[in-house]
This record gives structure tokens, sequence and C-alpha cells, in this order.
């Protein structure tokens, strides 16, 4: 057996168009779109965007996603004003007691992202 890919579905919370907005912010190209789903892509790393609101479960939803360049993504995220043009809430890189640098990025649905450094 083996495991090709891993594709999660990430809700979109109310707003679904503004998620879509958010993740296109953020560096992800949107291959697909429907009024229920979108594929989102960056490299060989995708993900579902469902239309789908549930503010329990979403507050409760995390994604790890290993980057090369933490430091690059934080600079894209400044940049890019995103903390002040989406309802999002970010924390700067930081290094952990588990031994990894990660950005927090809680999304506009409420999806806490944690992107982590890869170990070098």
């Amino acid at each position: 057996m083996k495991a090709i890919k891993l594709r999660p579905f990430i809700p979109s919370g109310a707003d679904y168009t503004l998620a879509q907005h958010f993740f296109e912010a953020l560096g992800f190209e949107k291959v697909y779109s429907d009024h229920g789903l979108s594929l989102f892509r960056m490299n060989e790393q995708e993900f579902f965007l469902q239309n789908f609101h549930n503010q329990d479960f979403q507050n409760n939803y995390m994604v790890e996603l290993l980057v090369e360049d933490l430091d690059g993504w934080w600079k894209q995220i400044q940049d890019g004003d995103l903390a002040s043009t989406f309802p999002i809430k970010v924390k700067p890189p930081t290094l952990y007691p588990w031994g990894r640098r990660e950005i927090h990025v809680i999304d506009p649905a409420g999806v806490c992202w944690h992107f982590s450094e890869v170990e070098k």
C-alpha cells in the first residue's frame, strides 16, 4: 500500500467568497471552484475549501503546513497586510517547546493554521 497525497477539506465559514479571497491572497492558486467546493494548490500541496459553516467545528479544526521559508511566509502575510484586510488573527514566528518555529494563523472561518518551518 502507498499513500500519494492527503487533501483535507477545510470549512469556509459563513462567507465562502471571503475565504476564497483570503487563500488566494495568501498565495494559493484556485484551480477549481463551484458553489460548494474549491480546490486550492501551491506546488504539490492541495486542499479543498468547502462551503460549510459550523462555528464549533471550525474553532476546533487545525491544519499544519510545513514550509521551507517561514520568514518568507511571514513577509507575505505582513506585506499583503492580510491581518487588516481579512478577519484573521496571526501570531508571528515563534520557537515552540516542541522544537519547531511556527506562525499561527486563525483564518476567516476560525480554523487554526500552523505554518511550520521544516527542520534543517
